[in-house]
């Protein structure tokens, strides 16, 4: 997991790269919305319920220009389930 931090606002925000092969299925499961749809969610975005430990949420990942995904990690998550800067966290998505 990482970390990005806005110094300015005192805030962070945690995040994961979705690695390959799930970002390729994330992918393929956009396009095919996207075509049944006929338009793409905002940023190109796709909703997602996530598990991490015994945390679940909804929230959406967001494409990245490398072919990954994006999935932000809410601090109380980060705080409920002990995740670390840089430590490796198991994530369940759940495409909607």
């Amino acid at each position: 997991m990482l970390i990005w931090t806005n110094e300015a606002e005192r805030s962070s925000m945690g995040f994961v790269v979705v690695p390959q092969p799930a970002a390729d299925a994330i992918s393929a499961y956009e396009l095919a919305r996207r075509l049944e749809l006929g338009k793409r969610r905002g940023f190109g975005s796709v909703k997602v319920t996530v598990r991490v430990g015994g945390s679940e949420w909804q929230t959406s990942v967001f494409p990245q220009k490398s072919g990954t995904w994006f999935l932000p990690i809410k601090v109380a998550v980060r705080r409920a389930e002990g995740l670390d800067e840089g430590a490796p966290v198991e994530v369940e998505l759940e495409l909607q």
